[in-house]
């Protein structure tokens, strides 16, 4: 279960985020209204892309540490990521045998 810290942390990381995303719809948008060229749309479109994911990047990496700060693991575990206390082995996966 997440701390009231944590669950505040990644509120905020996700409000950051949500900000982010909208300045860079708005930039694009006023970069589209000053241009004709259509290259110059594209490349604003493309920014605008790149801006969005970064800041999704940025949310998630921020979500990652305030988990890692609290002692769950972000590499090991089951599929929710919750850590499980035990390193990954390999294995097959539950199908067949590991011999």
């Amino acid at each position: 279960m997440q701390s009231v810290k944590e669950k505040t942390s990644n509120a905020a990381a996700s409000a950051k985020a949500g900000m982010e995303k909208t300045k860079a719809s708005v930039d694009e948008k006023v970069e589209k209204m000053k241009t004709r060229d259509p290259m110059e749309k594209a490349a604003a479109e493309e920014r605008k892309d790149e801006r969005k994911m970064a800041a999704e990047a940025e949310k998630q990496a921020e979500k990652h540490a305030n988990a890692a700060e609290r002692g769950y693991g972000t590499t090991t575990g089951t599929a929710t990521g919750i850590a499980t206390g035990r390193p990954h082995t390999g294995g097959t996966g539950g199908f067949g045998s590991s011999v």
